[in-house]
């Protein structure tokens, strides 16, 4: 951001977040709430005070200054539905800010992009809250991030979900076009070597692709606390206001935490990005060895039969493994979902042979088409 234009513009941006934030925060029902909005808009003055000062010193005429129409939408819609409704929107509007300024090299536009990154971040911790959480228990506010090893959890469920939909379906498909035993069993078995090996790298790069996000951002975290450790005091307090504490015990637990630094980073990591620095979001090697064995241990049930038997016994008793094992999976779901199991069991039973059949029937008809 460096020529005229650009300048004006930004300054406008900045002169339309302060308008915003003031307006939502004479909106906001909850007085610690509104207060942290009159905050945010104080830094948004601030900002445009900076490219106040630099089209001034350039001898660049400034234009009154009127709110975009986006800014007008936004406070409407906050007036008729809610501040709630625009806080993700802010959010975004703040993370585009951030990396605009991220993009010059001043050292005030690189503080600017910081507070654009905190603000962003506050507003989606305000939004996930509904509007902030009540009480004042400092136990209630740390640690609550803390990850619970939901990457294998999710591995074994896809996993062994995926295993048996997609493997009863490639065996029913070649069963319906009256192919031998042998044929059958050889798909069946490269079908689950396939579909392991995919899904074990496919989980692998997800979670390692989420690890080394989350330690890029507590690098960038561990940088802000160095070089402005009151502004992250700041940041901290606003979040903790945000939940519901008052601004001097908020303040006051800020400044405590800020003072360490060790204990400081793996804070903020916790409340801002809601990372735990120890985990980083859980194993790569342990969610890509889980997916796979699950896959695998989902994908051998519809080949099992054609081990032992072929024709219309395998293929009657591959579906009933298959069905049993469909039902198990949907009933192991409700332990999270806290849906009826039956339900849950049938659900999943019906979605799966319904996809079975569909197969078996095209591969009846390229059958009876390749027979002539």
């Amino acid at each position: 951001m460096t020529d005229t234009g650009e300048s004006i513009a930004a300054l406008r941006d900045e002169l339309d977040g302060a308008a915003l934030y003031d307006a939502i925060a004479s909106l906001e029902e909850n007085p610690r709430l509104a207060e942290v909005y009159r905050r945010l808009a104080v830094v948004e003055r601030r900002h445009a005070g900076v490219w106040f000062g630099r089209l001034r010193d350039a001898g660049i005429v400034i234009p009154p200054h009127r709110l975009s129409w986006r800014t007008r939408t936004l406070i409407w819609l906050a007036r008729r539905f809610g501040v709630g409704v625009v806080l993700p929107s802010l959010a975004s509007l703040e993370d585009i800010g951030g990396h605009a300024y991220a993009q010059t090299a001043t050292g005030s536009s690189q503080e600017m992009a910081a507070d654009e990154r905190s603000h962003a971040r506050l507003l989606q911790q305000i939004a996930q809250g509904g509007g902030g959480l009540e009480g004042s228990a400092v136990a209630q506010l740390e640690g609550r991030h803390r990850a619970a090893g939901g990457n294998a959890l999710r591995a074994a469920v896809l996993g062994a979900n995926d295993g048996l939909v997609s493997n009863l379906s490639l065996v029913m498909g070649v069963a319906g076009a009256d192919l031998s035993g042998r044929t059958i069993l050889i798909t069946g078995l490269a079908g689950l070597l396939a579909g392991a090996f995919s899904m074990a790298l496919g989980e692998w790069l997800s979670v390692q692709s989420s690890r080394e996000l989350y330690q890029h951002q507590i690098r960038t975290e561990e940088g802000e606390i160095a070089a402005a450790p009151e502004e992250e005091v700041e940041e901290l307090a606003l979040i903790y206001q945000a939940r519901g504490l008052d601004e001097s015990q908020a303040r006051a637990m800020a400044t405590r935490i800020i003072g360490d630094q060790a204990a400081a980073l793996e804070t903020l990591a916790r409340e801002e990005l809601g990372i735990d620095p120890r985990a980083l979001g859980g194993s790569a090697w342990e969610a890509a060895i889980t997916s796979f064995v699950l896959f695998a241990l989902g994908a051998v049930l519809p080949v099992a039969p054609f081990i032992f038997t072929a024709g219309t016994p395998a293929v009657a008793t591959s579906l009933l493994l298959s069905a049993a094992g469909l039902f198990t999976i949907g009933s192991g779901i409700t332990l999270f979902t806290a849906r009826p199991v039956v339900a849950s069991g049938l659900r999943q039973v019906l979605f799966g042979l319904a996809a079975a059949g569909v197969t078996y029937t095209i591969g009846r008809l390229i059958g009876v088409s390749i027979r002539g």
